[in-house]
């Protein structure tokens, strides 16, 4: 069977917000194929189906930091912003019945899971590499530089901190 939507393309839009990995809803009304409001009508008409673990709104300043990374104009100015988990993307499957619905969730499902899966792994070659590091210890200077370039291309990517805006002040220094 062919796939409907490439992980890749599922995966640009998977973010982390407060802490865990979710889809938010302009994304997945485009996946499954509706419009936002008719998405977040569904999703109010059975709200029961989504406790605060399942689906959040976001705040202001998480929309317009989103902003940031998404390539959309109108998700800065979207009114109300609901951000999925993974349980809530898969609650989604109850409440959106159509064959194309079926496919997208099926897609993302695979996608949550292949993600954990690539998380897992690193983890594992982390716990690999240090104790490889205990056993090598400090005898040569060229192994431990390897093993630093490593440790860094593994840890998590910190957010980079604002930049001065570009163009002239009026101001005086």
């Amino acid at each position: 069977m062919k796939q409907l939507i490439p992980h890749e393309t599922i995966e640009t839009r998977i973010f982390m917000i407060r802490g865990q990995k979710v889809m938010i809803s302009p994304h997945l009304a485009e996946l499954y194929g509706v419009e936002t409001r008719v998405l977040i009508q569904s999703v109010k008409r059975n709200i029961d189906r989504f406790p605060d673990d399942f689906m959040f709104s976001l705040t202001r300043d998480e929309i317009r930091n989103l902003s940031q990374l998404v390539i959309s104009s109108t998700l800065k100015h979207a009114p109300m912003i609901y951000a999925f988990t993974e349980q809530g993307v898969a609650m989604l499957s109850g409440i959106l019945r159509s064959k194309r619905a079926i496919l997208v969730n099926i897609a993302i499902m695979r996608t949550f899971v292949k993600l954990r899966q690539i998380l897992s792994a690193n983890k594992d070659l982390t716990v690999k590499l240090e104790e490889l590091e205990r056993r090598v210890g400090s005898q040569d200077v060229k192994i431990q530089a390897i093993f630093e370039a490593i440790k860094r291309l593994t840890m998590p990517v910190e957010p980079e901190k604002k930049k001065d805006k570009i163009g002239f002040r009026t101001e005086k220094y």
